[in-house]
């Protein structure tokens, strides 16, 4: 069963799904740019059966506050007023893209807080040729304003965020999508050989790798978070 909460994070309301047994370890899922909470729904029922699974509309995003301010710094400091607020010490942490971003940020300035660190299809922070986003047509489930100001930092990220992966102190995976994701996978290979405890592992399916190939993407992380444990999973079906 999945619960729909929210909760006051230094004023910005943040909604949330929580699933799992509340005895269980906490993990906590941080979403794409535009997506939200319910983007990991697929694997995330599979998970909640070992852990007490977080998935966070971050700002910005969903059924959280939009309140007009945005960084990813922000984001990530929304992550450790929500923690503090659930009482939550340390955390397995996954991010996926941007959500990967946030996540590091978080690992970097508070190693204490995680567990363990799994980063999907995560670009590096090196600056990258910048272009001006096209806004979709109709009603959007995200502020607008949000992405703009997300893309201006992907694009030229602060140097102390490259040099500052050497401080993450959690066992690290990054999960690389292949050829045919449009993030540069050397980039992801130098973000891991930078962790001082990062490790690669490709699943060949694109940049959503959780979406087009959940199975395989759940097995992964499971080898991951419980190493001493069998990680294979029956074939999940998006939906069911």
């Amino acid at each position: 069963m999945v619960d729909h909460r929210s909760v006051d994070v230094g004023g910005v309301r943040l909604a949330y799904q929580v699933s799992g047994p509340p005895e269980a370890p906490p993990l906590v899922l941080l979403h794409a740019l535009g997506e939200d909470a319910a983007d990991w729904d697929v694997v995330a029922r599979v998970l909640a059966r070992s852990w007490r699974v977080y998935a966070l509309d971050l700002r910005g995003h969903g059924r959280s506050d939009w309140p007009g301010d945005y960084s990813l710094q922000l984001m990530r400091d929304d992550v450790l007023g929500f923690l503090d607020a659930l009482a939550l010490d340390r955390v397995d942490l996954i991010g996926h893209s941007m959500g990967g971003v946030v996540a590091y940020l978080f690992a970097e300035e508070y190693p204490q807080r995680v567990d363990r660190l799994v980063l999907e299809d995560v670009p590096v922070p090196r600056p990258r040729e910048q272009s001006t986003p096209i806004r979709p047509d109709g009603e959007l489930t995200f502020d607008w304003e949000m992405v703009l100001a997300v893309r201006r930092q992907v694009d030229t990220p602060d140097p102390g965020w490259l040099e500052n992966l050497s401080k993450i102190t959690a066992e690290t995976l990054a999960v690389a999508g292949g050829p045919g994701s449009h993030v540069p996978q050397e980039g992801i290979a130098e973000l891991a050989h930078r962790v001082p405890r990062g490790r690669v592992v490709t699943i060949p399916a694109g940049h959503l790798i959780h979406n087009a190939e959940p199975t395989m993407f759940v097995e992964a992380v499971l080898r991951f978070l419980r190493p001493s444990g069998d990680g294979s999973v029956a074939a999940i079906a998006p939906g069911g």
